[in-house]
């Protein structure tokens, strides 16, 4: 029987009986996968007998909510803006990377929106995050290097220069290292566009999952990157780790 082939989207939208358009939008999310390897491109061409699988997006779940402020768990795979489509009038203060979970917030009122901004702006805000790095991290690491963004085709793409970058500083604490992989907590003045995977691949510690600066692994399919507690005013928010970060042994 010959082998036949069609642009990935198609394939998939007829082999889960969905749309077209629901099938270009998963593949686009980055949660459909064959064997290990993630399907990139939605209308590259791919044998249509290939079998995929896809991972379920965990749902968006509500941390805390009063006048001012709105406060959720934001699953990995969505991006800010689709997690800010759910709550209509609630203003964006901070975003994540698509495939970075944990603690997201949103202001209820300009008034509020207005306070929060300055808080930011003063580095007023604590924000902590875990990461899976590839490397043994032994000691406290503070990472010192302004970061320049740019946009090709509206991708953002961010790297550290010295001469145009923007100030950045992350601090690195070791957690659990199993082997030659780290847990690690990192604590991020300012936040500049993709700050901490820029930040510890600049060290050599290069963050798992991570396809654009880090290291990709066959058992994983997302930035191993968790945004765990922030801090603003007198609030203190946290959002556990999800199972993914549990996928190394550390305690063996």
């Amino acid at each position: 029987m010959a082998v036949t082939y069609d642009k990935a989207y198609k394939v998939l939208a007829q082999q889960e009986n969905i749309s077209n358009s629901k099938a270009k939008e998963l593949i686009d999310r980055g949660v459909v996968k064959v064997g290990d390897q993630k399907v990139l491109i939605a209308r590259g061409e791919i044998r249509t007998d290939t079998k995929f699988n896809i991972k379920e997006i965990s749902k968006i779940k509500v941390i805390f909510q009063d006048n001012d402020i709105l406060v959720v768990d934001k699953p990995a795979f969505l991006t800010a803006d689709d997690v800010a489509k759910k709550y209509e009038g609630a203003i964006l203060l901070n975003r994540l990377d698509k495939e970075t979970s944990g603690v997201m917030m949103f202001a209820k009122n300009e008034d509020f929106q207005k306070k929060a901004i300055k808080e930011f702006q003063a580095n007023r805000v604590y924000k902590e995050y875990v990461a899976i790095v590839e490397g043994k991290v032994v000691e406290e690491i503070e990472i010192d290097k302004p970061i320049l963004t740019t946009k090709d085709r509206g991708m953002a793409k961010s790297k550290i220069d010295l001469k145009r970058g923007k100030p950045a500083k992350s601090t690195v604490y070791p957690v659990l290292v199993e082997g030659n992989k780290s847990k690690v907590k990192v604590v991020i003045e300012s936040g500049r566009t993709h700050q901490i995977r820029v930040h510890l691949n600049s060290v050599g510690l290069p963050i798992i999952g991570d396809a654009i600066y880090g290291r990709t692994a066959s058992n994983i399919n997302r930035v191993l990157l968790h945004s765990k507690v922030t801090k603003i005013f007198d609030y203190t928010f946290e959002s556990s780790e999800p199972k993914e970060f549990r996928v190394y042994d550390f305690n063996s």
